[in-house]
Protein backbone atom coordinates (compact mmCIF):
# COMPACT_ATOMS: atom_id res chain seq x y z
CA UNK A 1 0.00 0.00 0.00
CA UNK A 2 1.54 3.16 -1.19
CA UNK A 3 0.81 6.90 -1.81
CA UNK A 4 0.70 5.91 -5.97
CA UNK A 5 -1.29 2.61 -5.62
CA UNK A 6 -4.10 4.87 -3.96
CA UNK A 7 -3.91 6.83 -6.67
CA UNK A 8 -4.00 4.32 -9.05
CA UNK A 9 -6.94 2.92 -7.37
CA UNK A 10 -9.11 6.23 -7.32
CA UNK A 11 -8.46 6.53 -11.31
CA UNK A 12 -9.12 2.66 -12.04
CA UNK A 13 -12.45 2.61 -9.80
CA UNK A 14 -13.63 6.14 -10.39
CA UNK A 15 -15.56 4.57 -14.19
CA UNK A 16 -17.72 2.23 -11.39
CA UNK A 17 -18.54 4.71 -8.74
CA UNK A 18 -20.20 7.73 -7.45
CA UNK A 19 -17.86 10.63 -6.74
CA UNK A 20 -20.17 11.09 -3.37
CA UNK A 21 -21.03 14.37 -2.02
CA UNK A 22 -20.05 16.61 1.03
CA UNK A 23 -22.73 17.58 3.30
CA UNK A 24 -22.73 20.42 5.88
CA UNK A 25 -25.09 21.73 8.45
CA UNK A 26 -25.24 24.81 9.85
CA UNK A 27 -27.85 23.21 13.22
CA UNK A 28 -25.24 20.57 14.01
CA UNK A 29 -22.27 23.09 13.96
CA UNK A 30 -24.17 25.42 16.49
CA UNK A 31 -24.73 22.70 18.05
CA UNK A 32 -21.11 21.26 18.63
CA UNK A 33 -18.94 24.19 17.72
CA UNK A 34 -17.32 22.22 14.78
CA UNK A 35 -17.29 22.92 11.69
CA UNK A 36 -18.24 19.78 10.48
CA UNK A 37 -17.89 18.03 6.53
CA UNK A 38 -20.20 14.65 6.24
CA UNK A 39 -18.62 12.38 3.63
CA UNK A 40 -21.70 10.81 2.10
CA UNK A 41 -20.47 7.04 1.32
CA UNK A 42 -24.38 6.27 1.63
CA UNK A 43 -24.82 7.75 -1.83
CA UNK A 44 -22.58 5.71 -2.95
CA UNK A 45 -23.25 2.75 -5.28
CA UNK A 46 -24.27 0.07 -3.14
CA UNK A 47 -25.25 2.26 -0.27
CA UNK A 48 -21.42 2.25 1.54
CA UNK A 49 -18.07 2.85 1.24
CA UNK A 50 -17.58 -0.65 0.39
CA UNK A 51 -18.12 -0.30 -3.24
CA UNK A 52 -14.45 1.28 -3.66
CA UNK A 53 -12.26 -2.25 -2.38
CA UNK A 54 -14.42 -4.36 -4.08
CA UNK A 55 -14.12 -3.17 -6.99
CA UNK A 56 -9.99 -2.29 -6.52
CA UNK A 57 -10.07 -5.83 -5.39
CA UNK A 58 -12.08 -7.46 -8.59
CA UNK A 59 -10.15 -5.38 -10.89
CA UNK A 60 -6.66 -6.38 -9.60
CA UNK A 61 -7.26 -9.84 -9.46
CA UNK A 62 -9.14 -10.00 -13.46
CA UNK A 63 -5.23 -8.26 -14.10
CA UNK A 64 -3.73 -11.51 -13.51
CA UNK A 65 -6.78 -13.89 -14.32
CA UNK A 66 -8.45 -14.12 -17.10
CA UNK A 67 -11.53 -15.70 -18.55
CA UNK A 68 -14.61 -17.16 -16.22
CA UNK A 69 -13.25 -15.67 -12.27
CA UNK A 70 -15.77 -16.82 -9.06
CA UNK A 71 -15.34 -14.74 -6.27
CA UNK A 72 -16.50 -15.34 -2.74
CA UNK A 73 -16.49 -13.34 0.74
CA UNK A 74 -18.41 -13.56 4.07
CA UNK A 75 -20.00 -10.30 4.95
CA UNK A 76 -22.84 -9.18 7.51
CA UNK A 77 -24.03 -6.96 4.86
CA UNK A 78 -21.73 -4.04 3.10
CA UNK A 79 -19.26 -6.25 2.06
CA UNK A 80 -21.18 -8.57 0.63
CA UNK A 81 -23.47 -5.87 -1.36
CA UNK A 82 -20.25 -4.22 -2.40
CA UNK A 83 -18.61 -7.63 -3.85
CA UNK A 84 -22.04 -8.95 -5.47
CA UNK A 85 -22.66 -5.75 -7.54
CA UNK A 86 -18.62 -5.59 -8.73
CA UNK A 87 -18.60 -9.05 -9.56
CA UNK A 88 -22.08 -8.04 -11.79
CA UNK A 89 -19.86 -4.95 -13.30
CA UNK A 90 -16.61 -7.25 -14.19
CA UNK A 91 -19.04 -10.32 -15.35
CA UNK A 92 -18.30 -12.53 -11.89
CA UNK A 93 -19.82 -15.07 -10.90
CA UNK A 94 -20.20 -14.35 -6.57
CA UNK A 95 -21.18 -16.29 -3.46
CA UNK A 96 -21.47 -14.81 -0.54
CA UNK A 97 -21.33 -16.73 3.57
CA UNK A 98 -24.07 -14.16 5.60
CA UNK A 99 -24.89 -14.60 9.49
CA UNK A 100 -28.38 -15.50 9.46
CA UNK A 101 -29.39 -12.19 11.62
CA UNK A 102 -27.97 -9.77 8.87
CA UNK A 103 -30.54 -7.15 8.03
CA UNK A 104 -33.00 -8.70 5.31
CA UNK A 105 -32.57 -5.32 3.77
CA UNK A 106 -29.05 -6.18 3.06
CA UNK A 107 -29.61 -10.20 1.57
CA UNK A 108 -31.95 -9.01 -0.88
CA UNK A 109 -30.03 -6.53 -2.08
CA UNK A 110 -27.23 -8.78 -2.67
CA UNK A 111 -29.36 -11.14 -4.38
CA UNK A 112 -30.72 -8.54 -6.33
CA UNK A 113 -27.17 -8.52 -7.51
CA UNK A 114 -26.81 -11.49 -8.86
CA UNK A 115 -25.27 -13.31 -5.91
CA UNK A 116 -25.63 -16.39 -4.77
CA UNK A 117 -26.23 -16.55 -0.51
CA UNK A 118 -25.66 -18.97 1.57
CA UNK A 119 -26.76 -18.55 5.36
CA UNK A 120 -24.71 -19.15 8.83
CA UNK A 121 -24.79 -19.07 12.24
CA UNK A 122 -23.95 -15.64 13.41
CA UNK A 123 -20.31 -16.18 14.43
CA UNK A 124 -17.08 -15.59 12.75
CA UNK A 125 -16.19 -18.64 13.54
CA UNK A 126 -19.36 -20.26 11.50
CA UNK A 127 -18.77 -17.57 8.85
CA UNK A 128 -14.89 -18.47 8.09
CA UNK A 129 -16.32 -22.22 8.52
CA UNK A 130 -18.64 -22.22 6.25
CA UNK A 131 -17.11 -20.19 3.64
CA UNK A 132 -13.99 -22.30 3.72
CA UNK A 133 -16.16 -25.24 2.20
CA UNK A 134 -17.32 -23.23 -0.30
CA UNK A 135 -14.13 -22.19 -1.63
CA UNK A 136 -13.07 -26.03 -1.71
CA UNK A 137 -16.27 -26.91 -3.43
CA UNK A 138 -16.10 -24.00 -6.25
CA UNK A 139 -12.74 -23.38 -6.18
CA UNK A 140 -14.06 -19.71 -6.20
CA UNK A 141 -11.16 -16.85 -4.99
CA UNK A 142 -11.69 -15.54 -1.82
CA UNK A 143 -11.79 -11.82 -1.35
CA UNK A 144 -11.66 -10.26 2.22
CA UNK A 145 -14.24 -7.55 4.16
CA UNK A 146 -11.56 -5.89 5.14
CA UNK A 147 -8.22 -7.68 5.98
CA UNK A 148 -6.71 -6.92 2.57
CA UNK A 149 -3.83 -4.57 1.26
CA UNK A 150 -6.59 -3.84 -1.84
CA UNK A 151 -9.80 -3.74 -0.07
CA UNK A 152 -7.46 -1.30 1.95
CA UNK A 153 -6.39 0.87 -0.98
CA UNK A 154 -9.70 1.22 -2.54
CA UNK A 155 -11.13 2.70 0.76
CA UNK A 156 -8.48 4.60 1.59
CA UNK A 157 -9.69 6.73 -2.06
CA UNK A 158 -12.72 8.15 0.63
CA UNK A 159 -9.94 10.37 2.12
CA UNK A 160 -8.49 11.17 -0.73
CA UNK A 161 -11.65 13.01 -2.11
CA UNK A 162 -12.91 14.41 0.75
CA UNK A 163 -9.26 16.20 1.23
CA UNK A 164 -10.31 16.75 -2.50
CA UNK A 165 -13.36 18.33 -1.96
CA UNK A 166 -12.25 20.00 1.48
CA UNK A 167 -9.60 22.73 1.73
CA UNK A 168 -7.68 22.36 5.19
CA UNK A 169 -9.69 20.16 7.34
CA UNK A 170 -7.62 19.05 10.36
CA UNK A 171 -9.65 16.28 11.41
CA UNK A 172 -10.92 12.83 9.70
CA UNK A 173 -13.35 10.73 11.95
CA UNK A 174 -14.37 7.41 10.70
CA UNK A 175 -16.22 4.15 12.40
CA UNK A 176 -14.28 1.33 12.27
CA UNK A 177 -15.04 -2.39 12.72
CA UNK A 178 -13.00 -4.73 10.57
CA UNK A 179 -10.43 -1.65 9.84
CA UNK A 180 -10.21 -1.06 6.48
CA UNK A 181 -11.93 2.08 6.49
CA UNK A 182 -10.02 3.31 9.07
CA UNK A 183 -6.57 2.05 7.94
CA UNK A 184 -6.94 3.37 4.29
CA UNK A 185 -8.46 6.69 5.94
CA UNK A 186 -4.84 7.37 7.96
CA UNK A 187 -2.63 6.50 4.97
CA UNK A 188 -4.47 9.02 2.74
CA UNK A 189 -4.22 11.38 5.39
CA UNK A 190 -0.54 10.77 6.55
CA UNK A 191 0.40 11.07 2.43
CA UNK A 192 -2.05 13.70 1.19
CA UNK A 193 -1.67 16.11 3.81
CA UNK A 194 2.16 15.02 4.97
CA UNK A 195 0.52 14.57 8.32
CA UNK A 196 -0.99 17.75 9.01
CA UNK A 197 -4.28 15.88 9.29
CA UNK A 198 -5.06 13.82 12.33
CA UNK A 199 -7.39 10.76 12.39
CA UNK A 200 -9.71 9.18 14.91
CA UNK A 201 -12.03 6.00 14.88
CA UNK A 202 -15.73 5.85 16.50
CA UNK A 203 -16.61 2.61 17.83
CA UNK A 204 -19.69 1.26 19.73
CA UNK A 205 -19.12 0.84 23.85
CA UNK A 206 -21.03 -2.96 23.21
CA UNK A 207 -18.65 -3.66 20.59
CA UNK A 208 -15.00 -2.20 21.80
CA UNK A 209 -12.48 -4.44 20.19
CA UNK A 210 -10.61 -2.07 18.47
CA UNK A 211 -10.40 0.64 21.34
CA UNK A 212 -9.37 -2.33 23.32
CA UNK A 213 -6.21 -3.27 20.94
CA UNK A 214 -5.58 0.27 20.27
CA UNK A 215 -4.84 1.17 24.18
CA UNK A 216 -3.44 -2.37 24.71
CA UNK A 217 -1.18 -1.83 21.42
CA UNK A 218 -1.51 -5.21 21.11
CA UNK A 219 -4.77 -7.70 19.23
CA UNK A 220 -7.87 -7.56 21.21
CA UNK A 221 -10.90 -10.08 19.24
CA UNK A 222 -14.31 -9.05 19.32
CA UNK A 223 -16.30 -11.25 21.43
CA UNK A 224 -20.35 -11.36 22.21
CA UNK A 225 -20.87 -7.65 20.59
CA UNK A 226 -24.31 -6.21 21.00
CA UNK A 227 -24.92 -3.41 19.08
CA UNK A 228 -27.36 -2.13 16.64
CA UNK A 229 -24.32 -1.07 14.53
CA UNK A 230 -23.78 -4.39 12.62
CA UNK A 231 -21.15 -3.04 10.38
CA UNK A 232 -18.94 -2.72 13.37
CA UNK A 233 -19.28 -6.15 15.36
CA UNK A 234 -15.76 -7.81 13.42
CA UNK A 235 -12.62 -7.86 14.54
CA UNK A 236 -9.70 -5.59 13.23
CA UNK A 237 -7.55 -7.51 10.45
CA UNK A 238 -4.16 -8.03 11.37
CA UNK A 239 -3.19 -6.00 8.52
CA UNK A 240 -5.00 -3.34 9.45
CA UNK A 241 -4.24 -3.09 13.14
CA UNK A 242 -0.08 -1.79 12.78
CA UNK A 243 -1.35 0.59 10.50
CA UNK A 244 -3.95 2.13 13.26
CA UNK A 245 -1.46 1.63 16.07
CA UNK A 246 0.67 4.31 14.58
CA UNK A 247 -1.59 6.57 12.08
CA UNK A 248 -4.26 6.95 13.85
CA UNK A 249 -4.63 9.66 16.97
CA UNK A 250 -7.25 7.84 19.06
CA UNK A 251 -10.48 5.68 19.16
CA UNK A 252 -13.75 7.01 20.85
CA UNK A 253 -16.65 4.55 21.98
CA UNK A 254 -19.97 5.83 22.28
CA UNK A 255 -23.31 4.17 24.04
CA UNK A 256 -25.98 2.63 22.10
CA UNK A 257 -28.03 5.62 23.22
CA UNK A 258 -25.91 7.80 21.68
CA UNK A 259 -26.17 6.22 18.58
CA UNK A 260 -29.47 6.16 18.25
CA UNK A 261 -29.44 9.75 19.01
CA UNK A 262 -27.01 10.09 16.24
CA UNK A 263 -28.73 8.67 14.06
CA UNK A 264 -32.43 10.45 14.55
CA UNK A 265 -30.41 13.62 14.55
CA UNK A 266 -29.32 13.08 10.97
CA UNK A 267 -32.65 11.57 9.79
CA UNK A 268 -34.91 14.29 11.26
CA UNK A 269 -32.61 17.47 10.86
CA UNK A 270 -30.59 16.69 7.84
CA UNK A 271 -32.42 14.88 5.68
CA UNK A 272 -30.47 11.60 5.14
CA UNK A 273 -30.86 8.01 5.10
CA UNK A 274 -27.84 6.30 7.32
CA UNK A 275 -27.07 3.48 9.02
CA UNK A 276 -26.08 2.86 12.77
CA UNK A 277 -22.68 1.99 11.83
CA UNK A 278 -22.65 5.58 9.93
CA UNK A 279 -24.46 7.01 13.13
CA UNK A 280 -21.70 5.67 15.72
CA UNK A 281 -18.76 8.62 13.98
CA UNK A 282 -21.39 11.42 14.29
CA UNK A 283 -22.15 10.31 18.11
CA UNK A 284 -18.39 10.45 18.93
CA UNK A 285 -18.07 13.82 17.24
CA UNK A 286 -21.30 14.96 19.32
CA UNK A 287 -19.78 13.48 22.65
CA UNK A 288 -16.08 14.92 21.72
CA UNK A 289 -17.00 18.15 19.72
CA UNK A 290 -15.50 20.20 22.79
CA UNK A 291 -11.91 18.92 21.57
CA UNK A 292 -12.06 20.08 18.24
CA UNK A 293 -13.95 23.43 18.82
CA UNK A 294 -13.48 25.34 15.62
CA UNK A 295 -11.75 23.05 14.00
CA UNK A 296 -12.58 21.93 10.47
CA UNK A 297 -13.91 17.59 10.92
CA UNK A 298 -14.57 15.45 8.24
CA UNK A 299 -16.79 13.07 9.48
CA UNK A 300 -16.74 9.46 6.80
CA UNK A 301 -20.91 8.58 6.62
CA UNK A 302 -20.34 4.80 5.74
CA UNK A 303 -23.38 3.63 4.68
CA UNK A 304 -26.97 3.90 4.26
CA UNK A 305 -28.42 0.32 3.99
CA UNK A 306 -30.52 0.07 7.14
CA UNK A 307 -33.49 -2.10 7.99
CA UNK A 308 -36.25 0.82 8.14
CA UNK A 309 -38.79 -1.83 10.33
CA UNK A 310 -36.16 -1.46 12.62
CA UNK A 311 -35.99 2.39 13.11
CA UNK A 312 -39.99 2.43 15.12
CA UNK A 313 -37.86 -0.17 17.86
CA UNK A 314 -35.38 2.16 17.87
CA UNK A 315 -37.00 5.34 18.42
Amino acid sequence: MTKEKILEAHNRIAPFIHKTPVFTSSTFNALTGVEAYFKCENFQKVGAFKARGATYALSELLTSNKGNVHVATHSSGNHAQALAWAARQFGCKATIVMPSNSPAVKKDAVKGYGAKVIECEPTLDARESKLEHVLQESNAVFIPPYNDENIITGAATCALELMDEVDNLDVILAPVGGGGLLAGSALSAKWFSNGRIKVYAAEPEQADDAFQSFKSKSFVPSKNPLTIADGLKTSLGEINLPIILKEVSDVFTVSEEDIKKALFFVYERMKMVIEPSSAVAVAALINNSEMFKSNKVGVIISGGNVDLKQLAQWK
